[in-house]
C-alpha cells in the first residue's frame, strides 16, 4: 500500500486525493454493509456518520447538537435533513444529493424545543413517510444515536428500532485510499504543531499558551476543527487529568501533549512527551518504559494478529498504580481513527483479552502508552498513529519520539553546559556532587550544633 502526503491544493499535474472517489467508495461500502444487515434502513444523527453517508458538513459548531439527520434505505440513495438554509446550500453545491434529497428538518435541539412543539413527531413522520414509500415499514430501522422523544415517536408509529452504531462502525473500519491520505495529512499537520511546541517550551510559559499556539498553527495550515490540545505538565502528569490548565511550566518539568484535530473530517490522536530544560533520571526511565511498551505493541501489528495479542504485551493496571482495568482505561490503549477520534478497533486489556478483534489491512489506528515515574508525580505519555499494510504497518506520526526530548535554553555554568539529565537542584537536602568529584553535604536539620 503506497501512503502519500500531498499539498492541500488540488492540481491538474498530479494524482492526489480524489474527493469524488472518496464519496463514492464510502457510500458503496455503507450500502454493501446495509445489504447484508437484518434491517431495512439506517437513520443517523451522529454528525460523523451523517458526513460518511452524505459527504456534507456544516461546521464543528454542529458536532454536538444532534440537529441533522440522514436516512439510507435498502436499494435507495441517502436522504439528508439539514439545519435550515444548509439544505438549500447542499441543493446548489452537492449534486450527489440531487433529486430533492437535501431537505430542511429541525429536531429537538437537545431538548430546547419543548414537547408541545411537536418536533419529535415531525421528525418521526418524515422517516415513516419514506419507509412506507419504500415498502420498508415492516423492516427494522437501525439508529446510531437519538433523542429519546424521537425514539418514542418512531416506536409509537410502529417502527421497530435496533442498534445502528455497529453497522456504521463496521462500514468505517477499513479505510479507502483517500481516507488514508487524509489521515496522513492530518498527522503531518500535527508534526508541524509539535515542531512549534518544541521551540516554545520554556519556564514561565503556561499550558494554555501552548494550547493556543498549537491551535493557531493547525488552523493556519488547513485544520477545520481543533477538537482539543491536551497540555499536561509538572505535578499534573500523574495521574493524567485529561485537560489543560493555566499552570506555568518550570525547569525540570515533564510536559506531555495530545493533539486532536480534523483535516477534511479526518482526525488525529497523537501524544508526545518533553522535558523542560532538563530531565531527571526518573523521568528518563519512565519514558524508556513507556516507549518499550509502545514498541512491543507496534512490532505485533500486521493482518491476522488479534487485539488480544496486542493488549497482552501491556502491563496490568495494578502494575502502574490502578485497582482495575476500568480505572486505568485509555492509558495503555489503542483505537481506530477516521471521521471520529475513537473508532474500531479498540485495543485494551479491559475488553480485548476476552473479546478479540482481528486486525486487517486498511485499518488505521493509534496506540498510546503511559508510565508513571518513580518520583510519584511525573510521567511519560507517547502515541503513534499507523496504517495496517499487507505485511505489517506504517507509522504516520513522525515527530521524533524514540527518546525523551529536552526543550528550552541550554544553561551554562562556569564549568560548561549543565547536563540535560540532572536532578533538580538540592531541594531535597541531598548532597550535590560537582564535576570534579567533590561533594557538598548539607547538615541534617536535627543535627547537633
Amino acid at each position: 500500500m503506497a501512503i502519500h502526503t500531498f499539498g492541500p491544493m488540488a492540481v491538474d499535474w498530479e494524482n492526489r486525493i480524489d474527493f469524488e472517489r472518496l464519496r463514492t467508495e464510502r457510500l458503496a461500502r455503507l450500502k454493501s454493509r446495509l445489504a447484508l444487515a437484518d434491517m431495512g434502513a439506517i437513520l443517523c444523527f451522529d454528525m460523523t456518520n451523517v458526513r460518511y453517508m452524505t459527504a456534507t458538513n456544516i461546521g464543528a459548531w454542529a458536532q454536538d447538537k444532534v440537529s441533522r439527520f440522514s436516512l439510507l434505505m435498502q436499494g435507495h440513495e441517502p436522504i439528508l435533513w439539514d439545519f435550515g438554509s444548509a439544505a438549500k446550500h447542499h441543493q446548489l453545491h452537492c449534486p450527489w444529493l440531487g433529486g430533492g434529497r437535501s431537505r430542511s428538518g429541525i429536531p429537538l435541539l437537545r431538548g430546547a424545543m419543548t414537547p408541545d412543539m411537536g418536533r419529535a413527531e415531525a421528525v418521526a413522520d418524515k422517516i415513516v413517510t419514506e419507509l412506507q414509500a419504500a415498502g420498508l415499514m415492516g423492516e427494522a430501522l437501525g439508529i446510531d444515536i437519538v433523542e429519546l422523544p424521537i425514539l418514542f415517536a418512531l416506536q409509537a408509529r410502529g417502527v421497530r428500532v435496533v442498534d445502528g452504531q455497529a453497522l456504521m462502525q463496521d462500514a468505517r473500519v477499513i479505510k479507502t485510499r483517500d481516507e488514508i491520505s487524509l489521515l496522513t495529512h492530518a498527522a503531518a499537520l500535527v508534526d508541524m504543531a509539535y515542531e512549534e511546541l518544541h521551540m516554545a517550551l520554556r519556564p514561565g510559559v503556561r499550558e494554555c499558551d501552548l494550547v493556543a499556539l498549537a491551535s493557531r498553527v493547525l488552523y493556519e495550515n488547513g485544520s477545520e476543527y481543533v477538537e482539543g490540545v491536551n497540555a499536561i505538565s509538572g505535578e499534573r502528569c500523574n495521574p493524567h487529568p485529561h485537560i489543560f490548565s493555566d499552570r506555568m511550566l518550570r525547569p525540570g518539568d515533564p510536559a506531555y501533549f495530545d493533539i486532536l484535530h480534523s483535516y477534511m473530517g479526518y482526525r488525529t490522536c497523537y501524544y508526545r512527551t518533553f522535558a523542560v530544560g532538563s530531565a531527571s533520571r526518573e523521568q528518563v526511565d519512565a519514558y524508556a518504559r513507556c516507549r518499550d511498551y509502545l514498541d512491543q505493541a507496534i512490532a505485533l501489528i500486521r493482518p491476522g494478529v488479534t487485539t488480544a495479542e496486542v493488549a497482552s504485551v501491556w502491563p496490568r493496571a495494578e502494575e502502574f498504580g490502578f485497582p482495575s482495568e476500568e480505572a486505568a482505561f485509555a492509558l495503555q490503549y489503542g483505537h481506530g481513527l477516521g471521521l471520529a477520534i475513537w473508532e474500531r478497533p479498540v485495543i485494551s486489556r479491559l475488553v480485548s483479552l476476552d473479546h478479540p478483534e482481528v486486525i486487517r489491512e486498511g485499518m488505521v489506528f493509534a496506540l498510546e502508552t503511559f508510565w508513571p515515574a518513580r518520583d510519584g508525580w511525573s510521567a511519560a505519555r507517547i502515541e503513534e498513529e499507523m496504517v495496517v499494510t499487507a505485511d505489517g504497518c506504517e507509522v504516520i506520526s513522525r515527530f521524533p519520539a524514540e527518546e525523551l526530548l529536552v526543550c528550552g535554553r541550554r544553561y551554562h555554568s562556569a564549568a560548561g553546559p549543565l547536563p540535560a539529565v540532572r536532578d533538580i537542584q538540592s531541594q531535597f537536602n541531598n548532597p550535590r556532587v560537582y564535576p570534579d568529584g567533590r561533594a557538598t553535604h548539607f547538615p541534617r536539620a536535627d543535627a547537633a550544633g
